[in-house]
């Protein structure tokens, strides 16, 4: 099992980025996947979508300006975050809503003028 985190960087706020999350060695299409984010001692879950795509959940902070999304042919899922704001500033992973799967490097997000 693997998970790549990518498309991470230093933004303004206001600004907008795209997240990737490579997901191999296992049925990634078969189940729900989430992004979360780690800015302190706990890991946040920021959204999450159904295994066809077309359900998803957010937290409330990122409600309206995060969209989640997933290919199930490339197993891959997306963050699309737009309007940052500093407080958007984390890392942030991809897994299972439980976290059952091993977590990857994560992929740092910096919003900052």
């Amino acid at each position: 099992v693997q998970l790549v985190e990518s498309g991470g960087g230093l933004v303004q706020p206001g600004g907008f980025l795209r997240l990737s999350c490579a997901a191999s060695g296992f049925a990634f299409g078969m189940g729900s996947m989430s992004w979360f984010r780690q800015a302190g001692p706990d890991r946040e879950l920021v959204a999450t979508i159904v295994s066809d795509g077309f359900n998803s959940e957010y937290a409330d902070s990122v409600k309206g300006r995060f969209t989640i999304s997933r290919d199930n042919d490339k197993n891959i899922v997306y963050l699309q975050m737009n309007s940052l704001k500093p407080e958007d500033t984390a890392v942030y992973y991809c897994n299972t809503p439980w976290s059952t799967l091993d977590w990857g490097q994560g992929t740092a997000v910096t919003v900052s003028s």
